[in-house]
């Protein structure tokens, strides 16, 4: 899709921040420039140098009491002469990470295309966060934390989620249906909540399945009575169901 006719076959070449701001700023984007090199360039930003363990860079989004922080990756390649420029803040949103490419691919204006694709490392971010988020819970705060699930009865068990998110939250898991033969999707308890399953799915336009769940810590007396609500129509709605079911004699 990338080598269509209408992309006239632009080169497109992937940057990490670290590397970025190691010798990328001169050796990529600056070479790209002088040479009116006119490929794509997706500098990925996940705010850290997350390869070697983590640590913070120019353009880290973080306060840090040594070192000079917060200065954008943006603002760098501006000043290279980069006239053709894209942020994208938020990578999980698919559907705007295929537009911004699409773009880059097709239009006419000539000169290097680059694109700053920003969202926290997932890995560094649950570091950061599940301290505090724990230490809420323990003193007793309403805490909100989104979980993602497939449902069975819809997952056909192409497993197109798998190939294209990569996420290792995403396994297999055996039904109980004697027509259906493939394992469907699962989403294990190592699932932080990022969303990317569900928003490859849906820009992919691959499947309903995916549905997202807030798990919340410390509900008041309201939240309760709601859940307990949920709880009562939906196993009536499940027990309708299940009577309904095709089921099998034993030989």
């Amino acid at each position: 899709a990338f080598n269509s006719p209408d992309a006239k076959r632009r080169s497109i070449s992937f940057v990490g921040d670290g590397g970025f701001w190691h010798n990328g700023l001169t050796s990529s984007i600056g070479n790209a420039v002088f040479n009116k090199n006119d490929g794509v360039i997706v500098i990925v930003d996940n705010f850290y140098s997350a390869a070697t363990g983590g640590q913070d860079i120019l353009s880290s989004r973080a306060g840090n009491k040594t070192k000079s922080t917060k200065h954008p990756i943006t603002e760098a390649v501006k000043g290279m002469g980069v006239k053709w420029l894209r942020h994208v803040d938020r990578t999980y949103d698919v559907t705007k990470m295929q537009d911004t490419l699409r773009e880059a691919l097709t239009t006419d204006e000539k000169g290097p295309k680059v694109i700053v694709a920003s969202s926290e490392c997932m890995l560094n971010r649950q570091r950061r966060e599940k301290p505090l988020v724990d230490k809420a819970i323990k003193g007793g705060t309403r805490v909100v934390k989104p979980k993602f699930g497939v449902d069975e009865d819809i997952c056909t068990g192409d497993h197109a989620c798998m190939r294209l998110s990569g996420c290792p939250s995403l396994s297999v898991k055996s039904t109980d249906d004697p027509l259906r033969d493939d394992p469907v999707a699962h989403i294990d308890q190592s699932c932080v909540g990022c969303g990317n399953c569900g928003e490859v799915a849906d820009a992919a336009v691959l499947c309903p399945s995916f549905y997202r769940a807030d798990v919340v810590h410390n509900p008041s007396r309201w939240h309760r009575f709601l859940e307990a609500a949920r709880r009562a129509t939906i196993s009536l709605l499940q027990r309708r169901r299940e009577s309904r079911r095709l089921t099998f004699a034993d030989a």
